[in-house]
């Protein structure tokens, strides 16, 4: 899919792709490194997902202006891809010209969602940001996200320590943290608030 999103961007005269990827991790690592005007994202991806690229990007990277490429037509994560800084939102079966039109508006500064999405989105996330209820996954650390997801994932200690150069203890102790800041008692109770925080995909209908 990545190869097939390549070669529709760069069909464009005024785009040139200066990166790609297909993990969240070396996502935040390339954009911190080259700069791009423009971060084309997918929602569900491996190490960390889209959300927490484009959290980290806020400070890593913010002149990135970021879309969002996704199957999910809920204005749920709409709204959570709005919170979490994206300033366009585009289906996976929208068309050629809907993606590079998104990209020409974040490149330009303006919000963009792809048909059937409206605008009203855009709008009920603006009122409901507006009410200041506290989110717990706000009260998580990056580190604690990562981690979070790395172990929805069915990582062990030593393989997310090894991923993020810190000891398997250090990971341990991070997820004891994230988990007493969500009311999280077991590994299941950690996947399912995973899948239904949509930071990993939902498998089946």
């Amino acid at each position: 899919m990545r190869q097939g999103l390549l070669a529709l961007l760069n069909a464009e005269k005024d785009f040139r792709v200066i990166g790609e990827t297909g993990d969240g991790l070396e996502a935040v690592r390339l954009v911190e490194r080259l700069r791009p005007d423009v971060l084309v994202v997918d929602l569900m991806m491996p190490s960390i997902n889209g959300l927490e690229v484009i959290r980290q990007l806020r400070k890593g990277s913010p002149g990135t202006r970021v879309v969002v490429l996704s199957t999910h037509k809920n204005e749920a994560y709409v709204w959570e891809a709005l919170k979490n800084g994206a300033v366009g939102y585009v289906l996976k079966d929208s068309t050629a010209a809907d993606l590079a039109k998104a990209v020409r508006e974040a490149f330009a500064g303006r919000h963009y969602l792809s048909p059937p999405l409206s605008e009203s989105a855009i709008t009920t996330y603006l009122q409901k940001s507006k009410t200041g209820m506290l989110d717990l996954y706000d009260t998580l650390t990056q580190r604690e996200r990562e981690i979070l997801q790395l172990s929805a994932e069915g990582k062990t200690s030593a393989a997310i320590g090894a991923q993020l150069s810190i000891s398997p203890r250090t990971v341990e102790a991070h997820r004891a943290n994230l988990m007493r800041k969500l009311g999280i008692h077991k590994q299941t109770e950690l996947v399912r608030y995973a899948l239904q925080r949509g930071i990993m995909p939902l498998s089946g209908p």
